[in-house]
């Protein structure tokens, strides 16, 4: 096949359980905030003493700085969402807001700096088999973009039913889609052989709640599947490595160079949208909402703000 080797019926019907599983453990975590920090605070203190010292130590695929530091930033994602959406008073601080925008920034650039590294990689590292090349460099762009049409920060504000999500009304589906290009496009680049899980089962995990579930709280549906995944993987990497389920990648050229060339026109798509957005609007996309005008983001607006 093109992007995968032989995906077999077995693995099709994981990659259907593994994305309901995860959008189920986001649901869950949004009940309330004793859920949400028994997910992630008890269990990212246990694990790393009992689990991870043993399957994620060196020689693990998930054994590298990566892993380890992708784990923690986004747990810390959650953490600091939690705090916005329960913490009386903080998601009025100019300074708090500064948080969503910074640690899904430090996000996208992790996996830039990755990017730029396999670029000079070529053969198995900690179990991964990498082929490094000029689609490592065409990402790592796509990502400094996404990055760079990142808005309306400032706008976040939390929910008033009881779940009280963050809420991002100027993070719409274009930007989202976006940046799903780019960290699939990531993933099958640095980390091939998980692709098929933690790249396009993972990415969908949190665009169908931000499409059809909760409008407008993508960021913190990013951020919680992320961390559920971390946490699966790191107890259990040999599902996607050995296991009867595992998905190999076809580690083939053309898809390596298809997958970024979309990402990278995708996001520069993006950037040009913003350019002309502000050149009719005349906004600073540092202090204000970018796209207050489109449907989307009145509609989170509306619904949340009644």
């Amino acid at each position: 096949m093109f992007l995968f080797e032989q995906i077999p019926w077995y693995s099709v019907l994981m990659w259907f359980a593994v994305l309901a599983g995860l959008i189920l453990l986001n649901e869950l975590a949004r009940l309330n905030k004793w859920v949400a920090l028994f997910f992630f605070v008890v269990l990212p203190i246990v694990l790393p003493f009992t689990v991870w010292k043993t399957t994620a130590g060196e020689g693990s695929s998930v054994g590298d700085w990566f892993h380890w530091v992708k784990v923690y930033s986004s747990l810390a994602g959650c953490l600091g969402f939690l705090a916005l959406r329960f913490v009386k008073g903080l998601s009025k601080n100019k300074f708090a807001l500064m948080f969503p925008p910074a640690i899904l920034a430090i996000n996208i650039m992790e996996a830039v700096v990755r990017d730029f590294q396999c670029f000079g990689i070529n053969g198995l590292v900690d179990g991964i088999y990498t082929i490094g090349g000029p689609w490592n460099i065409m990402n790592g762009i796509a990502g400094i973009i996404n990055i760079i049409t990142i808005t309306g920060w400032m706008g976040i504000f939390i929910g008033k039913d009881k779940k009280k999500d963050m809420l991002w009304p100027d993070m719409l589906w274009f930007w989202i889609i976006a940046y799903d290009l780019w960290n699939f496009a990531y993933v099958y680049n640095c980390v091939s052989d998980h692709a098929f899980y933690a790249g396009a089962a993972l990415l969908i995990s949190c665009t169908i709640p931000a499409f059809f579930i909760k409008k407008g709280a993508w960021l913190q549906h990013r951020a919680q599947t992320l961390a559920f995944w971390m946490m699966f993987v790191m107890t259990v990497p040999s599902f996607v490595d050995t296991s009867t389920f595992a998905v190999k990648s076809s580690h083939n050229v053309v898809a390596l160079w298809v997958v970024s060339g979309l990402a990278l026109a995708a996001n520069v798509a993006v950037l040009v949208y913003e350019i002309i957005t502000l050149a009719k609007t005349k906004r600073n996309p540092l202090k204000q909402e970018l796209y207050t005008e489109l449907p989307g983001y009145k509609e989170v607006v509306e619904v949340n703000k009644a």
